[in-house]
């Protein structure tokens, strides 16, 4: 399978909301909210943007408190971490303010993502250290998680009125499923076996990316005519996990 990031409509969806908050009318509305079912490509993409605009990244934890977190973002910043809550906010506020003056002179985003957000989502410490550190910087600031951080937050006024941009991942469509074959599969896939795998996967990306795996092996071992790979060349074989049942799905021996 080729090494390549697929822009699908769930990351282009990402992306004009990073643009919007930075083309915001009040200062302090740079929260974003990014949700959705497990399996949708959410992680994938706010890694890809951390990497290519040199933004930070933290993965949320069940027992996160303050401390803790500010301790794993200056973990993350590698810069030396000191004792007291106190002083490691206002060194965290300085090493994120010298990492924006840096983005803004290279014309760049920069950013702060956390990542599985819902354990944090309704633990009103933290999210008011979220808050804090955003206000002052005024940079994007994603939370990222599995459908409640919308919900939660709305006991939280202060931290939900700061929420500028809400981004729902959904189920690809089936133009992002040709997408994801034609820029990831090293063979030819014919509509109709594309459409049957669209539906068994359900647009999650996890499981196409699986079945891409699975029809790449078998193409390689049996190259296609003209056209593509079809359900009647692979009449049989399996090609991914039913999400459900764990059950292997195959292709129809009849078509």
């Amino acid at each position: 399978m080729k090494n390549r990031f697929v822009e699908t409509s769930n990351v282009l969806r990402f992306r004009k909301s990073i643009t919007a908050v930075e083309e915001r009318g009040a200062s302090e509305t740079c929260l974003i909210v990014v949700d959705g079912l497990p399996g949708l490509g959410k992680t994938t993409t706010l890694q890809n943007w951390v990497a290519q605009n040199d933004c930070v990244y933290l993965r949320a934890k069940s027992s996160w408190t303050p401390n803790w977190m500010l301790g794993e973002l200056l973990e993350v910043l590698q810069v030396p971490v000191p004792g007291s809550a106190q002083r490691k906010y206002k060194k965290a506020l300085a090493e994120l303010t010298h990492r924006f003056m840096m983005a803004s002179n290279e014309k760049r985003t920069f950013g702060l993502v956390i990542d599985e957000a819902d354990h944090i989502s309704a633990k009103r410490e933290i999210l008011e250290t979220i808050r804090d550190l955003s206000d002052m910087l005024e940079i994007p600031t994603i939370l990222v998680g599995m459908g409640r951080i919308n919900d939660n937050l709305k006991r939280f006024p202060q931290v939900a009125s700061r929420v500028s941009q809400r981004v729902k991942f959904e189920q690809a469509t089936i133009e992002d499923t040709r997408k994801m074959f034609d820029e990831l599969c090293e063979v030819q896939v014919h509509d109709d076996l594309l459409q049957f795998i669209h539906k068994i996967t359900q647009g999650f990306n996890r499981e196409l990316l699986d079945a891409i795996s699975k029809v790449e092996n078998f193409g390689l071992r049996n190259p296609p005519e003209e056209g593509g790979l079809t359900m009647h060349d692979m009449a049989g074989q399996p090609i991914v996990a039913d999400r459900n049942t764990s059950r292997t799905i195959h292709v129809p021996n009849e078509v």
